[in-house]
């Protein structure tokens, strides 16, 4: 474990290598997107896709966030126990293996059982990397840091396109998935040779731990995992489904997909650099930290929002399309680069994993049920109006639930400060 490490200088001052430390992260959350996205673009179109319709889709969804949902019940208390090292490491070796899996795939039950598997190892990858940031950034700097590391969802969404399509047209979509399978297994090893936890984080994992009953039954995390549930699945609905949409609707194939649809996950990799940074400056200016964070929250949340309601009365072709799923991916990354910093803003640093594990069981919930409702809703009114409209109402519901979990996280959730109460088990 993390503790048994040889002790590293102080990282009481700020320390340059933190830096390379958050790359590992960043570098994962990359991986992690690449391989969870790989199945929904090579099944947009052509073998895959006629194996796989909308419903069928949907259901192996839920499976991948059924999985999610579970693991991220157990996985950040796993983490926290285990230490950043030896957590993310082998969080990493699961998802890889499971992505590899689906090269054998053959009927939609065998793709509905890796992306189980597949959901139960990425699960990790979220509380391992806010577990990190804990460790390696100061207050003022986590939400830059952690906007930083979840910049990579947005980087492997658009890695993914041209190089999922490219990959499965010159060599098929079984060895794509054991190409970018494989690489996951070169960044366990670099990690595992390089990673330790500095002195401050030692000291601070050796308190009393917290008793997992008791993390469940404060308001803070009971509420933040409610809002999750609203809030999560409207970004995979983006990156779930942003590949059948333009094929449905604007009747794309695979090698347009590819090259395009990655604009809406730049500007929110963007989302999330800016996003940390907004509420980094307002601190510096004197608002304090739980206030300025949930001006943040409040703020882009808005911008998420609005873009899914009003877009379906403004697209008129897939070039608005893609600029209402843009200013919805940004405001989405940058409302997450601020809520990934609350735990650690309420609860000591040897829970923080755990917190957002618990939170993120609220992320696979919502993903669960949603992305089948997606499926059903597409499926259904694709055949009693058209796509466009089956499209659009899917847009304005999911903007609804993003008003929703704003709404919880300002009013409900409570204060963003240190609990008191959270002291032993």
């Amino acid at each position: 474990m993390d503790q048994h490490l040889p002790i590293r200088p102080s990282a009481d001052k700020p320390s340059g290598i933190r830096w390379l430390m958050l790359g590992f992260a960043f570098l994962a959350t990359v991986l992690n997107y690449v391989d969870r996205l790989a199945f929904n673009y090579l099944s947009a179109e052509g073998a895959l896709r006629e194996l796989i319709p909308n419903d069928y889709f949907g259901y192996i969804a839920t499976a991948f966030f059924v999985a999610y949902m579970v693991s991220n019940l157990v996985s950040g208390f796993v983490i926290d126990r285990l230490g950043t090292r030896l957590g993310y490491a082998l969080c990493m070796a699961f998802w890889t293996t499971a992505s590899l899996l689906h090269a054998i795939a053959r009927v939609p039950f065998h793709f509905g059982l890796f992306r189980f598997l597949l959901g139960i190892g990425e699960a990790g990858n979220w509380p391992a990397a806010i577990k990190l940031t804990s460790e390696w950034f100061t207050p003022e700097e986590r939400s830059t840091a952690t906007g930083i590391f979840n910049s990579g969802a947005a980087i492997g969404a658009v890695v993914a396109p041209p190089l999922i399509a490219w990959m499965g047209a010159h060599y098929g979509w079984q060895l794509t998935f054991v190409i970018i399978g494989c690489i996951g297994y070169i960044w366990v090893a670099a990690f595992w040779f390089t990673y330790y936890t500095p002195e401050r984080a030692l000291k601070a994992s050796k308190a009393p731990r917290i008793s997992p009953l008791k993390l469940i039954k404060t308001r803070f995390v009971g509420w933040f995992t409610f809002s999750k549930i609203f809030m999560d699945p409207v970004w995979y609905f983006i990156t779930f489904w942003i590949g059948r949409y333009l094929v449905d609707v604007h009747h794309w194939g695979l090698e347009k997909i590819g090259w395009f649809a990655m604009f809406p996950f730049i500007i929110a990799d963007i989302g999330n650099v800016l996003g940390g940074i907004f509420t980094q400056l307002i601190i510096r200016r004197g608002v304090p930290v739980a206030k300025a964070r949930k001006i943040a929250v409040g703020l882009f949340g808005s911008i998420l929002s609005l873009a899914l309601i009003i877009g379906p009365l403004i697209i008129s072709g897939p070039a608005v399309a893609l600029v209402v799923l843009s200013i919805a991916g940004f405001g989405h990354a940058a409302y997450t680069a601020n809520t990934m910093a609350f735990p650690a803003d309420v609860v000591p640093l040897n829970a923080t994993a755990s917190v957002w594990g618990v939170a993120s069981v609220g992320s696979g919930l919502g993903g669960a049920i949603f992305q089948s409702v997606s499926g059903i809703t597409i499926e259904h009114l694709s055949k009693t109006h058209d796509y466009t409209f089956a499209y659009s109402t899917v847009f304005i519901g999911y903007g609804i639930m993003a008003i929703i979990a704003v709404c919880v996280v300002l009013f409900v959730m409570g204060p963003l400060e240190q609990n008191k109460d959270l002291t032993g088990s």
